[in-house]
């Protein structure tokens, strides 16, 4: 098949701080080395040098500023960029629908690239799927004007998306059509070994954004209430990433490291160095309060690692349905406190566990089963 793909979150470097757009790439490189034509439509503040050595064509136009995600149609300040945004994308689409002539688009996520996509099915009579993100349903579905034309925006597209089994029920409660189940995940270069160890010293690792929702706090806090005896039973905590709560979370590791608990603090890591910390770790820790299923769940289970998760989101199906980490009873510290306690004490193998989830999250049968939906 010849697709265009169009993406707001594609990334330009790969330092590890492309959140959502982390496994784009990834995407559209295996689409492409299964054998389908691939363009791809994004904005980027700086256009990238050309790659000549792949088979991707990139149709590149100029924003202001990424994320476009931090534009709200709320603030009347940010229309205007936001006109914009719409007219040099809409521009770009007519220059690659020409010159590409696809036989499908495929729009990440719902609003603006669905916006873009529908254009052109009106305008080329190309059809085109929409991969729906958490942020456009659930925060651009509550805004009233946004939601109507979300909701035709989804109605139009010939099949529906999602990366999360909850936002895939509520996509379909918006447009009332059908959305499938599909997983997001990356690539990362270097595979894990089953994970045999089932005895004490531990080790753990987050790496994400530093941010409320991803409850970097709540673990920080959870192991400063944690007790003497239980730090004998853990090797090291390694804490990566970044994001708005850095100086919080700098001064607080500070204070375990003053008080000679081992926990070490990084920065973002690119593919390499999560596949490392990942491999490294002997549990994953999720610690979110809002979430729907993190990237950072899929290299999880890529690395064959075991999570230990908060009940948000579609964590808590995973899990119980995999036994592929530890489940925590509530967002709380008090709760994440005792499932660490949990884990430092645990003498079975998650195992099993987690070769199931890993196979549900493989990229290559990832691309087959989109393939095989939009072609039915």
């Amino acid at each position: 098949m010849r697709v265009i793909l169009i993406s707001t979150s594609f990334p330009t470097k790969e330092d590890g701080s492309e959140a959502a757009g982390s496994f784009v790439k990834d995407f559209v490189e295996e689409l492409s080395h299964q054998g389908h034509q691939v363009a791809v439509i994004a904005p980027v503040i700086e256009v990238p040098a050309e790659n000549k050595k792949t088979k991707i064509k990139y149709y590149w136009f100029s924003v202001p500023a990424l994320p476009l995600s931090l534009l709200s149609p709320k603030n009347p300040k940010d229309w205007l960029p936001i006109i914009n945004t719409l007219s040099q994308g809409k521009k770009t689409v007519d220059k690659a629908v020409k010159e590409f002539k696809p036989d499908h688009i495929f729009a990440l996520w719902a609003l603006p690239s669905g916006h873009w996509a529908r254009y052109a099915k009106k305008r080329y009579q190309v059809p085109y799927s929409i991969w729906a993100l958490g942020s456009d349903i659930w925060s651009l579905g509550k805004v009233p004007v946004v939601k109507s034309y979300l909701k035709s925006v989804l109605q139009d597209a010939t099949h529906l998306f999602a990366d999360g089994y909850q936002l895939a029920d509520d996509v379909k409660t918006i447009s009332g059509k059908h959305c499938e189940f599909l997983p997001s995940t990356r690539q990362l270069p270097v595979c894990g070994l089953p994970l045999t160890k089932t005895e004490a010293p531990y080790r753990f690792c987050f790496l994400g954004r530093w941010h409320p929702n991803k409850g970097i706090d709540l673990l920080l806090e959870a192991l400063h209430l944690l007790e003497d005896k239980d730090w004998e039973k853990i090797d090291e905590v390694r804490i990566a990433g970044g994001g708005p709560m850095e100086d919080y979370v700098t001064e607080q590791v500070n204070k375990l490291q003053s008080q000679k608990r081992p926990v070490t603090l990084s920065g973002f890591q690119d593919k390499f160095g999560a596949a490392e910390l990942l491999i490294w770790t002997d549990y994953v820790v999720i610690p979110s309060r809002i979430e729907s299923i993190p990237v950072i769940f899929s290299d999880a289970m890529q690395a064959m690692r075991p999570v230990i998760a908060m009940p948000v989101g579609d964590l808590p199906k995973l899990l119980e349905s995999s036994n592929c980490g530890l489940l925590v009873i509530q967002t709380s510290k008090a709760s994440l406190l005792l499932s660490i306690k949990k884990a430092i004490n645990n003498e079975k193998s998650l195992q099993e566990g987690i070769n199931l989830m890993k196979e549900r999250f493989d990229l290559k049968s990832i691309i087959k089963n989109y393939i095989g939906y939009i072609n039915k």
